[in-house]
């Protein structure tokens, strides 16, 4: 069958799409528009509808994955089933990197939270773009060390820290990492009762308790404004 100008552009699209998926990862998009062609030739593309999973704990681990569009809930399960929020994958974002070290199986879930389309790179190819572009794993080691310092602190303060804290010290970082002290919550109350491991009742009642206090001004569902910084991380 003839192709149309229109199936051609198609087709040309879908082609770019993997390029444009590693383009948008930092440890890739420092490189040349060469390296990241000889990269997208290694990744695959797959479309993920809401609530399916890229994988599942117990799977094996053998690739790494990207997210091009979408978000996926990366999330562990306690012992009483109750879901333990770990992040949540945004574009250019990436996980699985374990898989770059050993042949494992995964220790968490990874689902999608809407509509996605999920870029992978094996074990195997992945290696060998590591060789052949060594910059990639510094850039990688120091997103692996970003997350673990995340990873570590998440753990200690819901091991030691009240929830009025955590709350606050979460909404803190946030305003320094969007460099204004207005912002938008990036998650639903109830994954961010689960990554601070606690209620979705709780968070929206500690929350009303900050805007009650004059600390916090709330605008919808999400939309945060901090009125007084010190007042909240003075919160032990």
């Amino acid at each position: 069958m003839k192709n149309t100008p229109a199936s051609l552009h198609a087709d040309a699209h879908h082609e770019h799409i993997p390029a444009l998926c590693v383009s948008h990862v930092p440890v890739f998009n420092h490189l040349s528009p060469e390296a990241l062609t000889v990269i997208s030739n290694k990744a695959r593309m797959r479309d993920y509808e809401r609530g399916q999973f890229i994988h599942r704990a117990g799977e094996s681990s053998d690739s790494l994955f990207i997210v091009h569009t979408g978000r996926i809930k990366v999330y562990r399960l306690a012992e009483t089933g109750k879901e333990q929020l770990v992040r949540i994958l945004e574009p250019g974002d990436f996980a699985g990197e374990l898989a770059l070290f050993s042949s494992s199986s995964h220790d968490s879930y990874a689902q999608a939270m809407q509509a996605s389309q999920v870029c992978t790179i094996r074990q195997v190819d992945l290696r060998e773009l590591l060789l052949q572009y060594p910059d990639i794993s510094l850039h990688m080691l120091a997103e692996l060390s970003r997350r673990l310092d995340t990873s570590e602190k998440q753990t200690a303060a819901i091991a030691t820290a009240s929830i009025n804290a955590r709350l606050a010290q979460y909404l803190a970082g946030l305003a320094q990492q969007e460099g204004s002290a207005e912002f938008s919550l990036p998650m639903s109350r109830r994954h961010l009762a689960s990554f601070l491991g606690t209620t979705p009742e709780t968070v929206s009642r500690r929350l009303g308790e900050f805007e009650a206090a004059g600390w916090i001004r709330q605008s919808g569902q999400r939309k945060i404004t901090i009125q007084d910084l010190d007042a909240l991380l003075s919160l032990d």
